[in-house]
């Protein structure tokens, strides 16, 4: 039987159809306060339970609820290794873009400083259609542990604000509407007086990756450097070099990006590459060379226009990757890049480079 449902707005809640159900949910919730708690199972009598926690600042525990006794134990952390305490608070933030959109995302300060002109990077999710959500992202902390402020927004053609939010994005990449929201959201924290106008980075992989390169391509007096983790930067390429498994999945995105024989000016003005020359700003550049959906030339490209014109571009390209770094020591590698690129181009702290 279906006791209620769960959706996500800000946070996750839930609608419930069985009071019983409702009633269990607002005692567990009441004794885990500031955490989204979730029951992963039951026994087959419903007399116990398995409650699971998530939170911004840790990834949560398991705890066990005997309904019959009241007994409520704490069973393992997911990830005891982090202090929670010396995490820093993601809260959910909403303005409204310039053609009146509302517009929500989360922002996360840096632990006990005042939310006046720090630096901030602001970091385009992937997909594009997918979501930011609230919760511990490993990311957005080691950030914020450095000194940034970091802004995540759900730009419009994100998922789960409704179909017309979804087709709003349609065919709105790079200088459209989609880029608009991420350059009204910086618009926003400088007004808010969070962020400072000169260190306002971008970061972001795959769909967030090709977001940073348009950023520095189209709006370069918003941004002081960027990284691009397996960005695209030539929406022609890119269309043109789908895997075979998404093969199903071609005229999908030709409704969504645009078509390359039918919109051959709308996807030549968003593709960053051909506007390689508007870029000022520094760029770290992070590419497997075995992508499969992004190609290594999609980094080659923009990397080699940047170098022609003498722009500071370090390239980090890995052999034994595809889409993003899943070898440990790639990740530590391109993370301490990151901080120390940010570190000379934001001003946000960075741990001294160490002998490999």
């Amino acid at each position: 039987m279906i006791t209620g449902t769960a959706f996500t707005t800000a946070r996750r809640s839930y609608k419930f159809f069985d009071d019983e159900r409702a009633k269990l949910q607002a005692d567990i919730e009441k004794r885990l306060p500031g955490y989204e708690v979730n029951i992963v199972s039951r026994s087959r009598d419903e007399s116990k339970c398995l409650v699971r926690t998530s939170g911004d600042k840790s990834r949560g525990a398991y705890y066990f609820y005997d309904l019959t006794d009241g007994r409520f134990l704490k069973l393992v952390d997911i990830s005891p290794w982090l202090n929670e305490a010396h995490m820093a608070d993601m809260q959910p933030i909403a303005f409204h873009a310039r053609d009146g959109l509302s517009l929500t995302g989360y922002l996360t300060l840096p632990k006990g400083a005042p939310a006046k002109k720090l630096p901030l990077v602001i970091n385009p999710h992937g997909g594009p259609w997918a979501r930011d959500d609230w919760g511990f992202d490993p990311e957005v902390q080691f950030l914020a542990n450095r000194g940034y402020a970091v802004l995540q927004l759900n730009f419009r053609s994100s998922t789960g604000f409704g179909r017309k939010f979804w087709e709003a994005g349609f065919k709105q990449w790079g200088r459209g509407t989609m880029q608009h929201d991420l350059s009204d959201a910086v618009k926003w924290a400088i007004e808010q007086g969070i962020a400072d106008p000169k260190r306002v980075g971008i970061y972001g992989g795959s769909y967030g990756g090709y977001a940073t390169l348009a950023g520095l391509a189209f709006t370069p007096e918003l941004y002081a450097a960027g990284v691009d983790y397996v960005g695209p930067s030539n929406l022609f390429t890119l269309l043109g070099s789908l895997p075979a498994y998404w093969e199903p999945f071609r005229q999908q995105m030709y409704a969504m990006v645009g078509d390359p024989e039918k919109d051959k000016d709308l996807l030549t003005a968003a593709s960053p590459l051909f506007s390689a020359d508007q870029i000022r700003a520094p760029l770290l550049v992070l590419q497997g060379a075995n992508d499969p959906r992004v190609k290594k030339a999609e980094a080659d490209q923009i990397v080699e226009a940047l170098k022609k014109r003498g722009i500071d571009v370090p390239y980090i390209v890995k052999d034994n990757e595809g889409h993003g770094f899943h070898n440990e020591e790639n990740r530590f590698e391109a993370y301490g890049a990151m901080e120390q690129f940010f570190a000379k181009h934001l001003g946000g702290r960075a741990e001294k480079p160490k002998a490999p």
